[in-house]
């Protein structure tokens, strides 16, 4: 089963963090996960597109995997479909980050349960942007 932190706790780790990597983030400013990074850039987050398929985003130049971020990462935050979810969690495993956050509309168990017997924090279908507006 998938139990989120508390929204309490989801604003203490948005409190903590700095650098989110985004999955899946388009060049297309009409695209949710465009809107929603560019939120969280204009508080103040330093936004790191993870898109093999464009060059930048949000004026940040793009990689193609979580594996090409150098440095620590707070966040990963998810905008790709649940199924991408295992492959991406055993990703994250491998990489210097805090937090998995998989999108609103996103999650799967197998994934969840993955990176929680690793001792890693998971969030899962739960809206960023939201979260920070309603922590603040």
């Amino acid at each position: 089963m998938i139990n989120n932190p508390t929204r309490e706790e989801m604003g203490k780790i948005l409190k903590a963090s700095k650098r989110i990597a985004v999955v899946g983030l388009s060049d297309n400013p009409d695209r949710t996960s465009y809107m929603v990074s560019k939120a969280m850039q204009d508080n103040g987050y330093e936004i790191i597109p993870v898109n093999p398929t464009i060059k930048e985003a949000l004026g940040e130049k793009a990689v193609a995997s979580l594996k090409d971020i150098e440095g620590h990462i707070d966040i990963v935050n998810i905008f790709r479909r649940s199924e991408a979810l295992p492959e991406l969690a055993k990703e994250f495993a491998e990489i210097d980050a805090d937090v998995f956050w998989a999108q609103l509309g996103v999650e799967n168990e197998e994934a969840f349960q993955f990176l929680k017997n690793k001792g890693y924090t998971v969030i899962m279908d739960r809206c960023i942007k939201v979260e920070h507006a309603l922590t603040k």
